[in-house]
């Protein structure tokens, strides 16, 4: 998994609430259970018309947005059916954070497995967020882990919290597997241990 450090790059204001995981990634493209290609049908409702054609006025569809790494979004967000395409989907597009004031647990748990950094910020500091997401292009975030800060392109500055064993993954890029390769040595010596002590197995 790509480590999660400092990432400065163009936010996109996205101030719905109750962003459901349907509305991220509809169901007909659950099928798959590769994580690359999703990011082409995110929020493919409300980008596309039912001939396939972009919406113009949606944000991700604006050229100043098409290259968004951050999504300020209103409340709630990523609720509904636990779906793990929904933060896959995300990921694919480029978006490699999502701030709002609060998000649906599973989702929000989901995020920090698959490379995604939730922020979780009060109200007032999310209004501010988004009207600087609403600047366009010129005006670019910046996330700090490490320092656990969000930066507006004015240099107004906001504080999260974030779960030390999560921010110590995203850090090191350690996902499921990779959590389990750090004890890779533990693992081998007990196999052969086991091995020598249950030979028939």
């Amino acid at each position: 998994m790509e480590k999660f450090e400092t990432l400065t790059g163009i936010a996109a204001p996205m101030p719905l609430v109750n962003i459901d995981t349907d509305m991220i990634i509809p169901k007909q493209f659950l099928k798959t259970i590769k994580r690359s290609g999703l990011g082409a049908n995110l929020f493919d409702e409300m980008r596309f018309d039912r001939q396939g054609n972009e919406i113009a006025d949606f944000v991700l569809n604006q050229d100043a947005y098409r290259s968004a790494e951050i999504l300020v979004a209103g409340d709630n967000f990523g609720c509904g059916s636990s779906r793990e395409h929904a933060p896959w989907a995300i990921k694919d597009f480029g978006i490699r954070c999502v701030i709002s004031t609060s998000f649906a647990d599973i989702f929000y748990n989901n995020c920090f497995k698959n490379g995604i950094l939730p922020i979780a910020l009060p109200q007032e500091a999310v209004e501010v967020l988004m009207k600087d997401a609403e600047k366009g292009a010129n005006a670019r975030m910046t996330v700090n882990l490490e320092n656990q800060t969000v930066t507006t392109s004015d240099g107004e500055s906001f504080s999260f919290e974030v779960d030390a064993f999560k921010k110590h993954c995203l850090l090191e890029g350690l996902d499921d597997i990779g959590l389990t390769m750090e004890k890779v040595s533990s693992i081998d010596t007990f196999e052969a241990q086991a091995a020598q002590a249950r030979p028939w197995v």
